[in-house]
């Protein structure tokens, strides 16, 4: 698709180049051209009104000389001859044949005749003895002056257009290939039996969409194979009773060899039962751990949380507000947990702000981490470090502070840490900063500090007052 994608920028930017860049090629030959022919004109415009004060050869050599504008002899006039015993004139440079001066005299208008190493433009001019004719001489380095340049800085900037427009068809591609890439390795790990493996929903929306399908699938698979495995240990658990009579009934056998048969195979199909039901249980074991390690969708567990308080809200006239949570966010962290941590941080505002006060749960989804920010308009906390810590809530005298205790050991699990200060509402704001990748977080501690102090401004230009 990468590859795919460059060809097709590669052929339309080329299109497009030579649609532009030829016609304009063309038209600067014709304006350097143009240009040429329009400097030979005005300087046999300056002929002209010599001729009809003069015929006299002495003042018509210095109008020429003073009417050269280049290098010299390019000028010429052919004066026609005068009385009947007269002879024509010849002054300055003649390289035009005499059928073409005389073609251009019965045309009675300028006309242009090929000479050698150039053109020679022929105006006819009137006077006292006839027509005149003023011949200019324009070499074929004048008709080309400036076009190679020009014609150079045209390829120039065609050629920047075409690698630009590579390198910017290869950077989407790769926008789009890299979460396809993901997508295609996270499904064969899953089908190899990696049940932990999800795929971070960002691209294109086709993209992102395909990549939340995928991880509601993985969860689903999961949490079918955990039913499975729930279904096997308790049909084990049934075959207890059955064998339970089985062993009672073998016992009232006597002593007979057959008896001690059937004891034997009761007692080996017991055991057997009892490692199924382990084996089970250890499996069940497994697969939930590998569902806590998946993580899960913080928007949706924060909306389902935020669905819950919403009632006790609305009783107690609280303003709720919930950004950032309108698309997936996955968190390395289970479900079960993260919950916890929410109703902990909600369940701080409800218990030490007064009934009315307003909160805000924000998610900010950066590379490297996650943000989760809950925010209040209520009086603050005082000592926010000891808040943290367990045995020093934020209540006062005989507060726990377990909540906090218990988002912060969440937030460290990862990598991340917890924060408290001053919200834009007015109250406290508790910053929960969840690192997707614990190498990645330690790594790329400089863009944490950016976007820390991104917030940072954010809080501050929001503050009223500020």
């Amino acid at each position: 698709m990468r590859w795919a994608l460059v060809k097709v920028a590669l052929a339309v930017t080329t299109m497009v180049v030579v649609a532009f860049a030829v016609p304009l090629g063309l038209v600067v030959k014709e304006l350097a051209r143009d240009r040429a022919y329009s400097n030979a004109e005005r300087q046999a415009a300056t002929i002209g009104p010599v001729l009809a004060i003069t015929t006299d050869r002495t003042q018509l050599e210095r109008a020429v000389a003073s009417a050269e504008t280049g290098p010299g002899g390019r000028i010429g006039v052919h004066v026609p001859a005068s009385g009947r015993n007269g002879r024509p004139a010849e002054i300055g440079a003649r390289r035009a044949a005499e059928a073409d001066v005389a073609a251009a005299v019965k045309l009675g208008r300028a006309s242009i005749s090929p000479v050698r190493g150039g053109s020679a433009l022929l105006q006819p001019t009137a006077v006292a003895s006839g027509i005149a004719v003023v011949e200019v001489y324009v070499p074929d380095a004048a008709l080309t002056n400036g076009v190679t340049t020009s014609w150079v800085v045209l390829a120039g900037v065609g050629l920047a257009l075409v690698i630009g427009s590579v390198a910017v068809a290869d950077r989407l591609g790769t926008r789009m290939v890299r979460p396809a890439q993901r997508l295609a390795g996270a499904a064969h790990d899953l089908g190899r039996g990696k049940l932990g493996v999800r795929v971070q929903e960002d691209g294109p929306t086709e993209l992102r969409l395909a990549a939340s399908a995928f991880n509601s699938m993985a969860d689903q698979v999961v949490q079918l194979l955990a039913n499975e495995r729930e279904l096997a240990a308790d049909l084990s658990h049934r075959l207890r009773t059955p064998l339970t009579v089985l062993r009672l009934n073998a016992a009232s056998l006597g002593d007979t060899p057959a008896a001690e048969q059937t004891r034997a195979a009761v007692a080996q199909l017991e055991r057997e039962v009892d490692q199924i039901i382990r084996t089970v249980r250890e499996q069940k074991a497994q697969t939930q751990q590998t569902a806590a390690a998946a993580g899960c969708d913080a928007a949706e567990v924060i909306r389902e949380r935020m669905g819950f308080w919403s009632a006790l809200a609305e009783d107690e006239g609280r303003t709720v507000r919930i950004a950032g949570a309108d698309r997936p966010v996955r968190v390395p962290v289970a479900r079960p947990e993260l919950a916890a941590a929410l109703d902990a941080m909600l369940g701080n505002v409800f218990r030490h702000t007064p009934e009315g006060t307003a909160f805000a749960v924000d998610v900010h989804n950066a590379d490297e981490a996650v943000i989760v920010l809950v925010s209040d308009a209520g009086p603050g906390i005082a000592d926010p470090d000891a808040a943290l810590r367990r045995g020093h809530g934020g209540g006062g005298e005989g507060s726990t502070g377990l909540g906090l205790d218990i988002v912060r050991r969440l937030a460290e699990s990862t990598g991340g840490d917890v924060r408290l200060g001053r919200s834009v509402l007015g109250g406290t704001e508790v910053r929960v900063w969840l690192a997707l990748d614990d190498r990645r977080a330690r790594q790329g501690g400089r863009r944490g500090h950016r976007l820390r102090r991104t917030l940072g401004r954010r809080r501050r230009a929001a503050r009223p007052g500020s």
